[in-house]
């Protein structure tokens, strides 16, 4: 089925009806049927488009952040949307009613389309938050993990010192025990 443009609204007509005053009621009803299912056509497309723009705006961000891994971004999640329910419409058409008819779709429409940018909106600020706290627990587990790397290094140094204090101790105690030993040796032989 082709989707309807704002001109096929613009200039629809009807067939005037031969025994009473007004439109085809047949008509009118297949029209507006047609109006209905091209504004949730809209509707659906327009939500896969903004999920897809998501979906392009954080893996720029992570792109942009200099992180080049290759990552599987995960499907965007499906938001349900009840299927509009079709109206039959019934009892006598005159120009008036299908005015009201096609106030009420565009009063429909609108709502959907609020309520869409509404949801839209309360995802991507969700989104965010979820972004910033994941942010900020990477930040604190690097944190966590530069002051303990900090900590081990300070341990070793701290033992590289006290190794090399215990090796000139122990040279210097060799040393004077050596000399000793020279001296008595030297004693001895005098």
């Amino acid at each position: 089925m082709a989707l309807l443009t704002t001109e096929d609204v613009l200039n629809k007509k009807f067939q005037y009806v031969k025994f009473r005053e007004g439109y085809d009621q047949d008509e009118v009803d297949e029209f507006l049927d047609e109006v209905v299912s091209t504004i949730y056509s809209l509707q659906m497309e327009n939500q896969e488009l903004k999920e897809k723009l998501e979906a392009a705006e954080r893996r720029v961000a992570e792109l942009s952040n200099g992180d080049f891994t290759p990552v599987e971004t995960p499907a965007p999640a499906v938001v349900e949307t009840p299927a509009p329910v079709m109206p039959t419409f019934t009892g006598p058409q005159d120009p008036e009613s299908a005015t009201s008819m096609l106030a009420l779709a565009q009063r429909v429409h609108d709502e959907y389309v609020r309520d869409g940018e509404e949801q839209s909106a309360k995802i991507i600020a969700e989104a965010k938050a979820e972004r910033e706290s994941i942010i900020a627990d990477a930040q604190k587990q690097k944190d966590n993990v530069l002051k303990q790397l900090e900590q081990e290094r300070e341990l070793l140094e701290n033992k590289i010192n006290g190794l090399r204090t215990f090796e000139s101790e122990y040279r210097s105690n060799l040393r004077n025990h050596l000399e000793s030993l020279l001296n008595e040796v030297g004693n001895n032989e005098n």
